[in-house]
């Protein structure tokens, strides 16, 4: 029997605030149940079999059928609540500090010396929504050719610019010098491209966004599969976040469906030791703009495309779908929360109805996987495959 996991990431699909959620300003937020609240429903019967509306705290309704998948949530270790932390913590990394933020803007003396090095001026430089600041700047940016830099509640430097004013190669030059640059001192998790397009009043981010993370400080169990010989997949961002350290086969979709498709393909042709996906709809088009009702429907849309994932799963596979952190729509912010994550296992000896409870790192989701395909323990977490695992 070849053993194989298969974890899905549901970008920023949450599940209840951290005991420590209010110091990021994130007390009350609860990205799934509080969608459910807002909007009334939440269509999601597949994920209710396997447990999610058993969680604790979850807010959802439960359906009174059996179920069919063992359940939980994990806090994060990191005090953090960002993309490329909550990745490589659920890969076994957990880190002592979290990546510096910068909630007034960057220095001075490293925008000067970036302007100088790409040869662009830069307009923004603060804390923004990047949908509403190229509505704000996207004329200057258009009429003088200067580079739109933000960040946000996340470590980040974020540089947009229209795709006919600078194109995606150059923007793409311009993002490596940035992340060449912020280290050390200015240290950032990610700089990230934000690539869009249309006129005055109406311009729209593309899915041409590219991510550039910092490489893993220590080698995660991508890394550690990858030297015993193992194939790892990634689909969707995954390569970026680890800065390509580990991935040996990569599909690089853009959005739900194609990452979904790939998903399925994967699971189908039973390639691969462990698959990672990140599935970023939900944190990218919905989470980030408050929008509920697409949220919800990105969320259903997935839960309907779960029993073909599931159905293709062979004799030695388990199925993993959680989130990296949270980003609640139904709060003022439009930055990610500080929340659980949702713990969802399923396959065809995996124990029904079997309550992880509450788990004290994300860094277990890594140590169970890494100890069903190695047999050994990883440095960090604590596998639960022995509470999950029958023959």
């Amino acid at each position: 029997m070849k053993k194989r996991a298969i974890l899905i990431v549901l970008d920023s699909a949450g599940i209840g605030e951290l005991p420590d959620a209010a110091d990021f300003g994130d007390a009350g937020s609860n990205t799934f149940g509080n969608i459910y609240k807002v909007r009334g429903r939440l269509d999601i019967p597949n994920m209710t079999k396997l447990g999610i509306a058993n969680i604790e705290g979850s807010i959802l309704p439960k359906s009174g059928e059996q179920l069919i998948g063992a359940y939980g949530k994990c806090a994060e270790f990191t005090h953090a609540k960002d993309t490329t932390c909550g990745h490589w913590e659920m890969a076994g990394l957990g880190l002592e500090e979290a990546f510096k933020t910068y909630p007034n803007g960057f220095p001075r003396s490293f925008l000067d010396e970036f302007e100088k090095r790409v040869g662009r001026g830069t307009i923004g430089n603060c804390t923004a929504s990047g949908t509403q600041i190229i509505q704000e700047l996207g004329d200057e940016h258009c009429k003088t050719g200067k580079l739109i830099v933000y960040t946000s509640a996340d470590s980040v430097f974020q540089i947009a610019a229209h795709e006919e004013v600078v194109p995606l190669e150059e923007l793409y030059r311009i993002c490596k010098i940035a992340r060449e640059m912020l280290v050390g001192d200015n240290l950032v998790g990610r700089v990230i491209a934000r690539p869009f397009i249309g006129t005055s009043g109406n311009y729209t981010r593309t899915e041409n966004r590219k991510d550039y993370a910092m490489a893993p400080f220590k080698d995660t169990i991508l890394d550690a599969l990858d030297q015993r010989g193992l194939e790892v997949v990634g689909v969707g961002k995954i390569e970026d976040i680890f800065c390509n350290r580990g991935v040996t086969t990569v599909d690089h979709t853009k959005n739900n469906q194609t990452g979904i498709t790939a998903t399925k393909k994967f699971i189908n042709n039973g390639q691969g030791s462990f698959v990672f996906i990140n599935l970023v709809d939900t944190d990218m088009l919905y989470g980030h703009r408050n929008d509920v009702e697409g949220y919800a429907k990105a969320l259903e849309h997935f839960d309907g495309e779960l029993p073909q994932m599931m159905e293709g799963l062979k004799d030695g596979d388990i199925l993993m779908v959680t989130a990296d952190h949270g980003c609640d729509p139904t709060t003022p912010s439009t930055d990610h929360s500080r929340e659980y994550i949702p713990l969802l296992v399923y396959g065809k000896h995996i124990k029904a109805g079997v309550n992880l409870g509450v788990r004290k790192t994300f860094a277990d989701i890594g140590a169970t996987i890494y100890d069903y395909l190695t047999g050994e323990k990883w440095r960090e977490g604590t596998s639960f495959l022995n509470d999950i695992w029958e023959d």
